[in-house]
């Protein structure tokens, strides 16, 4: 039986979804066409993307959302064996992890992670994508309740903080990405080492002084 339309429109968007991921990853959203993406994926018509996406904003929040699902579904399971903690650890924990364990989840190679690195330098992507995450109402509820347990902090340094959260895990989840490519991983290292070094880099950050007050 030959596919359907339907089908064929369905396997042309996952393709297309794929190629923009890795060629977003090696060379910068604003490095790649739409055209480019097209005739990578294997399209002889130019404007597939816009076709099938309409822009390349809509394109990127479609990865996205193509790995979101994943992801919510296991902050969903480890948000709810919290059950009032107040261990920062563990909010932290339920932070990192299900992003950490989506990529692992994903095999080798993989360019998610080295996407959203990429998509953080686009002041316009990076606000898009970070409204598409926290429309996730149990990531709302973890940033609430970890927030509860950090000590208060001037707004200012509160914000500071919380972008060299943001900063700490997309960029050290590119790297052991990037390194796993390469095949220059070391040995010992393991995208659970990373969770855990993560976390313990998070807990100290949010709980750390703040001197500019002295």
């Amino acid at each position: 039986m030959r596919p359907s339309k339907s089908d064929r429109g369905s396997e042309t968007r996952e393709q297309i979804l794929i190629t923009a991921e890795r060629l977003f990853a090696e060379h910068g959203v604003e490095a790649v066409s739409n055209r480019q993406v097209s005739e990578a994926a294997g399209q002889s018509n130019n404007f597939a993307v816009g076709y099938h996406f309409g822009s390349k904003d809509e394109l990127v929040l479609a990865i996205v959302r193509r790995h979101a699902e994943s992801v919510e579904r296991r902050r969903a399971e480890m948000f709810e064996t919290l059950a009032g903690s107040t261990d920062l650890r563990d909010w932290v924990s339920c932070l990192v992890r299900p992003t950490i364990e989506h990529l692992e989840s994903l095999g080798s190679p993989t360019w998610y992670a080295r996407f959203i690195a990429q998509v953080t330098t686009n002041p316009t992507l990076r606000e898009r994508v970070t409204q598409e995450a926290f429309a996730s109402s149990t990531l709302q509820r973890l940033v609430e309740g970890m927030f509860r347990l950090v000590p208060r902090l001037p707004e200012h340094v509160h914000q500071q903080r919380g972008v060299m959260c943001r900063l700490l895990i997309v960029q050290l989840c590119a790297e052991r990405e990037r390194e796993l490519q390469q095949g220059t991983a070391a040995p010992h290292a393991t995208w659970a080492a990373t969770a855990d070094v993560l976390v313990d880099a998070l807990v100290g950050l949010w709980l750390a002084p703040d001197t500019s007050r002295r």
